[in-house]
């Protein structure tokens, strides 16, 4: 027979009622109780049974991570979706609640896959892990009252939605003007997701700096378009760009990469700035210059959003701002 918390209750000297809330990490009992009964669990190697406390207090005591839909082989290898998954993980470990993944390849797909953890009392909340106009899941989330939180800035139901974010405006306009601030007057903002809002706020914190210094500001080059590559080829080739922000470390390869097939050499000719922070910043040299947009805190904040909004669903929704830090490397000098 395992062991009961009437077990870990006699090891410590406390009542059963005592061991349950610990359980609960109820705020009535003492840090030092909650030490003394945790290492008695760990001692005598007790098991909460999950299914039993679910059932009682009628939650699955788990939340559902939503996966964007990735069209390209090169997206789906990101690592901010592994490393906040990890970091959600954690922390949900941490408050004895699971993580449940949805995805799909299409938007039915993926509604589908949202909708049978909810039907199915898998899942108390959600987690989506990122924007975009016109959500069908965030239309079924709204619809049936459920509580979630999303990673990034929303386009609807301001009012009615939790958000973790970064300050995107204040990311693209810290990184123009540090390359102001090295000498650098034609910059570039280069990507390959021109559709999602972090994109477009970090684009428009890019637009308003440039501006503001009265300097050029240039169409955003998309190299998921064809066109766009010549475009990105002519004006290196014509000596026009001195700078080039790109939209992650990943993408910034590819940027350098394409940089050095024009005959020019990175950071010498062009400076290249990017945003992450990523294993892929530090992969190859040079290493890349980027802003550390802390993605295990935006993870786990995101976790204690869900936790919070299931527990106190009367409060009104958050947004909760996750700073940034710029790590310089070797990808950017003095021009």
């Amino acid at each position: 027979m395992g062991v009961t918390i009437k077990d870990v209750a006699k090891e410590v000297g406390v009542a059963p009622s005592t061991v349950s809330r610990v359980l609960k990490d109820h705020p009535s009992i003492s840090s030092e109780t909650k030490e003394r009964v945790r290492k008695a669990m760990d001692k005598l190697g007790y098991v909460p049974n999950i299914a039993a406390r679910n059932l009682v207090s009628k939650l699955s005591n788990a939340i559902g991570v939503v996966l964007p839909i990735i069209e390209s082989k090169e997206r789906a290898s990101e690592p901010f979706y592994l490393e906040a998954i990890t970091a959600m993980n954690e922390e949900a470990s941490n408050h004895q609640v699971s993580i449940a993944i949805a995805s799909g390849n299409t938007e039915l797909e993926l509604l589908e896959a949202v909708q049978l953890l909810f039907l199915q009392k898998r899942v108390d909340s959600f987690i989506l892990m990122y924007v975009k106009e016109n959500d069908l899941i965030l239309d079924f989330l709204i619809e049936k009252n459920i509580p979630f939180t999303i990673i990034g800035h929303p386009y609807r139901y301001y009012n009615e939605t939790s958000c973790v974010d970064n300050d995107n405006q204040l990311l693209g306009r810290s990184v123009t003007q540090y390359l102001i601030d090295k000498g650098h007057k034609d910059i570039l903002f280069v990507t390959n997701n021109a559709t999602e809002n972090f994109f477009k706020e970090r684009f428009y914190g890019y637009e308003s700096c440039l501006k503001e210094n009265n300097l050029t500001c240039y169409p955003v080059c998309d190299l998921e378009k064809t066109n766009e590559f010549i475009q990105l080829d002519s004006l290196l080739r014509e000596r026009k760009i001195s700078a080039c922000i790109a939209i992650d470390d990943m993408f910034a390869l590819k940027v350098i990469q394409f940089i050095q097939l024009s005959g020019l050499v990175v950071p010498d000719d062009v400076s290249v700035i990017s945003f992450n922070n990523s294993i892929f910043s530090t992969l190859i040299h040079p290493y890349i210059t980027s802003v550390d947009i802390n993605t295990n805190e935006l993870a786990k904040s995101a976790v204690l959003e869900c936790l919070n909004q299931v527990k106190h669903p009367e409060e009104l929704k958050k947004r909760v701002i996750i700073p940034h830090q710029l790590i310089e490397r070797e990808t950017v000098i003095e021009h």
